[in-house]
């Protein structure tokens, strides 16, 4: 064990596992390092140009330097185009089949459907190691930010920054908060984390102000709300400084005790500054800090708030050590803006607070690059962010730059302009962390751009457990305090579950679920698989094709966690689990972008950039051919030096090398 020493933050001794041997050189190969960074959702064009054609044109300069210094082309995602899968496809080089992440939220046999059984965001679901396991075997420091599948760690010696929803750490999401003095409303399925997580758009009431000390005069009455998360709670003191004689409130105080103020905010889209505080995670206090949005604030005294919280600490970073050096060095990690589902996707100002927290997230990435390299120097540095995701998935943004989004013909030209204006500084952002890498990593590092999938326009949803209900295959009830609806299990016999597939069985689908069998169960496959094909939208046909969970091999699929049918959708239709009073299948998307349950060859929208610079790499060269998602480790590993493992199934990119 060595102790490697972090500089410029009281000197910290972070406590760092080492493995002092080296393997040997691979295919005569020097043992570079690597800077991988895999900016999640990040689609290889924008506007109708890719991004190399917009790089070229000097508007991304450190991807272009890459470009004429290394080679480049489109990766194309494995079905079903979406994020866990894809990632475990990345790192391990290996197809759904083998790795085994066939979805985000899995249903295994044995266990009940109401709950997922193992999540594909959790490290534990890959069946092969991962690209920081095989790094470290082979003698490699390896530092991993906030790349999906990474967490709970892998790694004995190597450094870990909060994964995603890999049920590992105090995951503290941005809450969103709407104050106003009517009922609070059920708050529906949609404002929870893949419908299972905390409530993250919560109603709350506003009452008379009582108790508060030193705050502003107001003209018209002072109401207050109760904003409580995680166990804090933060009052919000609305007041109206205009001598105008009317309701017209204008500004907001927030304060843990009504006394000592954390900011006095007045104006859309203003932020607090970092505040200190104290959160429950389980029976246990975890310090944290939180930064406040006032996102709108209505004359009327309507409120809505957004409180942000820093997802770094002790408890989302291994080793635990590191944490005051980076916190002190880099400030509270953003690490990317909104939460899944959308909760900034209804009003403009929303827009705005969703805009500045991207930038925030971006530039906190930027500055995390010269920090790991000047302090940690790892040879191995993969690293994430979900904020290019985020983005073109919401209302704001692809509907405007995609010629295939039913929005794109009514929108006006300065829509249009707008929203490629704010993509392009996105882009640009994530260039610019692209620029501190190649500053830092050093001349015998290779520096890697790619992603695990793009984005394609969505616009329409398809509500297939509405269909099944309809058709006396499913049942379920909406409970009038929370909203959210509930499947009756014993009385269903059809059920679709995230992401992609329909799960089946003639009897009912409650208790432990077991794949069924026999002439009743392939009745009720055939019934359901031809309700599928047969729904028509229009005269449009929103599922493309109905798999077979035996036959899953057909999308590279493992077909132990697959449900009984698998859907390949149509693109611009997507998937939800929701159930609405009246039934309806269909429904126009509030959000812009997705890419569930999509076939990428033949997708564009889907492919994404794949740049690779540095020693070994041919200069200025393109691509003949796409490749697969699962050919970009392999051949990584022989750049690196590392031998690659016999199981993979991705294809070395022998084009690309000098030699």
């Amino acid at each position: 064990m060595r102790r490697v020493k972090i500089s410029g933050a009281g000197e910290l001794l972070v406590l760092f596992l080492l493995t002092a041997a080296r393997t040997s050189a691979y295919c005569g190969e020097k043992n570079a390092g690597l800077y991988w960074f895999v900016p999640d959702g990040m689609r290889a064009d924008l506007g109708g140009k890719s991004v190399f054609e917009l790089a070229a044109e000097g508007k991304y300069p450190n991807i272009r330097r890459m470009m004429e210094n290394g080679s480049y082309g489109y990766s194309v995602p494995v079905y079903p185009s979406h994020t866990p899968v894809n990632f475990a496809t990345l790192m391990t080089g290996c197809y759904p089949e083998r790795h085994g992440v066939a979805d985000g939220q899995m249903r295994l046999e044995g266990y009940g459907l109401a709950k997922p059984s193992i999540s594909g965001f959790s490290s534990s679901a890959k069946k092969v190691p991962p690209a920081w396991k095989i790094f470290e075997d082979a003698g490699r420091t390896v530092a991993v930010v906030s790349v999906p599948g990474s967490t709970p760690p892998e790694m004995s010696s190597g450094l870990t920054i909060r994964g995603r929803w890999g049920s590992w750490g105090s995951d503290f999401w941005a809450i969103n908060f709407e104050a106003s003095g009517g009922a609070p409303p059920p708050a529906g399925d949609s404002a929870r984390l893949f419908f299972m997580g905390p409530q993250l758009t919560r109603q709350v009431r506003t009452v008379p102000a009582l108790g508060w000390k030193n705050a502003p005069a107001s003209y018209s009455p002072p109401i207050e709300a109760e904003l409580a998360a995680y166990g804090t709670t933060v009052y919000a003191y609305i007041y109206d400084n205009t001598d105008d004689a009317a309701e017209n409130y204008s500004g907001v105080v927030f304060s843990f005790d009504k006394d000592l103020p954390i900011a006095d905010l007045g104006r859309p889209d203003s932020w607090s500054g970092w505040t200190p505080v104290s959160l429950a995670w389980g029976t246990q206090p975890l310090e944290s800090s939180l930064k406040i949005s006032l996102i709108s604030l209505a004359p009327s005294g309507a409120m809505k708030a957004r409180l942000l919280f820093d997802p770094m600490n002790r408890t989302t970073v291994q080793p635990s050590d590191a944490v005051p050096a980076m916190e002190k060095e880099l400030g509270p990690m953003v690490d990317f803006p909104d939460n899944w589902p959308a909760q900034l996707n209804n009003s403009p100002e929303e827009k705005a607070t969703f805009f500045s927290e991207a930038k925030m997230a971006l530039d906190w990435h930027k500055s995390l690059v010269p920090f790991m390299y000047s302090t940690l120097k790892p040879d191995i540095f993969i690293q994430d962010t979900y904020t290019p995701n985020q983005m073109l998935e919401s209302r704001w943004w692809t509907p405007y730059v995609d010629r295939n989004s039913s929005r794109y013909a009514s929108a006006t030209p300065e829509e249009r302009a707008s929203a490629l204006a704010d993509l392009g500084e996105m882009y640009r952002r994530l260039d610019a962390i692209l620029g501190e890498a190649i500053k830092n990593a050093g001349k015998d590092s290779l520096v890697v751009l790619s992603s695990d999938h793009g984005i394609a326009p969505l616009n329409r949803y398809v509500l297939l457990n509405d269909l099944f209900a309809r058709e006396g295959l499913l049942k379920f009830s909406t409970s009038s305090v929370t909203g959210v609806p509930a499947i009756d299990w014993a009385d269903t016999k059809v059920a679709h579950l995230k992401m992609i597939g329909v799960y089946l069985r003639p009897d009912s689908l409650a208790g432990q679920w077991r794949r069924g069998a026999g002439p009743g169960y392939e009745a009720l496959r055939k019934k359901v698989r031809k309700l599928l094909l047969d729904l028509r939208d229009g005269e449009l046909a929103p599922v493309e094709r109905v798999v077979k969970w035996e036959d899953a091999g057909e999308l590279r699929m493992p077909k132990d966690r697959v449900p009984d049918l698998l859907l390949v959708m149509r693109p611009g239709y997507g998937l939800t689990e929701e159930m609405a009073a009246g039934l309806p299948v269909f429904r126009d998307a509030r959000e812009g972008g997705y890419k569930q349950a999509l076939l990428a060859d033949k997708n564009p929208a889907l492919w994404t950039p794949f740049v690779v610079m540095g020693p070994g790499v041919k200069k200025g060269y393109r691509l003949k051919r796409n490749i697969s998602n699962a050919d970009q480790l392999p051949t990584l590993l022989k750049l690196t030096g590392v031998p690659v493992p016999g199981y993979m199934q991705g294809k070395v990119i022998n084009e690309i090398f000098e030699r």
